[in-house]
């Protein structure tokens, strides 16, 4: 058993990929190598002060709507902040880890400025606070807050995520939100954004038999919303495109060939100690060579699905 030089923790048995989720297809279409090994070799990544905040500030926009709408204030909203951080840190108490007795980020896990805890959850209580200048929580009673969803399509693909929330409106329009606590991206980058909303839009198409009326990111980094009204060619594109991902993953299961695709998310990458590209070298493979990945195979849930942080920027954590 290889251990992740990371970490200094042995990875979790290895088993061949059974389903998609949003984030597992991104990092496959970023990096053959990264899906890797975070599905088959299944690697330990460390926290980041980044990503653990946005964890925060999902579990406090998720809590509050356990108020009555008209006790959802910010006053309120920011005061769940260090409750959630707190909730958090008893479930997994190696995010102490990320700072020091005297408050401050630990050497190489800091945020990018070196901010004291202090200001870290002072950052949190301003993005929750933010979140109210583009949403007015009074007014909106989620039908579903943190919905885990899966489907299986009529090919045998499992696709699998959760959804930050699930409006629905009188008249039956669903529209699916999902927080981020960083920055929008630019133009040209949308489409990558969105695919994550599209791929849960196709599932609870298939789920529910009704297509989703709007898609909505709140970027809370910078206070934007992007939205975008799906149809039915548009889900039918994401559902072809997602088959030949699972083609593309397949193949490389079953002859072990993970090649790393170079790009300007290498720096953030947790895993440099073991990529060709930076001079290491991959752990042995741990599958067998196997004839023939099936699409549905027995077995629990095998795509990293809900697995942690991801790297680089403030996701939360999600699928």
């Amino acid at each position: 058993m290889v251990s992740h030089p990371a970490s200094g923790k042995a990875p979790s048995p290895a088993s061949p990929p059974n389903s998609l989720s949003p984030s597992r297809a991104a990092d496959f279409m970023q990096c053959p190598l990264l899906y890797r090994f975070r599905v088959i070799d299944r690697l330990p990544e460390k926290p980041t002060p980044a990503a653990t905040r946005g964890t925060v500030v999902h579990a406090v926009l998720e809590r509050l709507f356990d108020a009555p709408a008209a006790e959802r204030s910010v006053r309120r909203a920011r005061s769940l902040v260090v409750r959630e951080w707190e909730r958090l840190l008893a479930k997994r108490p190696e995010l102490a880890e990320l700072f020091t007795q005297d408050g401050r980020a630990a050497p190489g896990e800091g945020a990018a400025d070196g901010t004291e805890l202090a200001q870290w959850l002072a950052r949190a209580e301003e993005l929750v606070e933010r979140w109210f200048s583009l949403e007015d929580p009074t007014r909106l009673e989620p039908a579903e807050r943190e919905l885990f969803v899966e489907a299986r399509l009529e090919s045998g693909l499992r696709l699998r995520g959760i959804i930050d929330r699930v409006d629905v409106a009188p008249t039956g329009e669903v529209r699916i939100v999902d927080y981020k606590t960083g920055k929008a991206p630019r133009p040209q980058y949308a489409a990558e954004a969105l695919f994550q909303m599209k791929f849960y839009a196709l599932v609870l198409w298939r789920l529910r038999g009704t297509i989703p009326r709007r898609l909505q990111l709140v970027y809370l980094g910078s206070a934007d919303v992007l939205t975008y009204d799906p149809d039915e060619n548009d889900l039918r594109g994401v559902e072809r495109k997602l088959l030949a991902l699972w083609e593309a993953i397949r193949q490389a299961t079953e002859t072990g060939d993970w090649r790393p695709r170079p790009g300007p998310l290498c720096g953030w990458c947790a895993h440099q100690a073991l990529c060709p590209e930076f001079g290491g070298t991959p752990p042995p493979y741990p599958l067998m060579i196997q004839p023939r990945l099936p699409l549905e195979p027995d077995g629990g849930r095998g795509d990293g699905t809900g697995s942690g942080t991801g790297t680089g920027g403030e996701g939360g954590g999600h699928s």
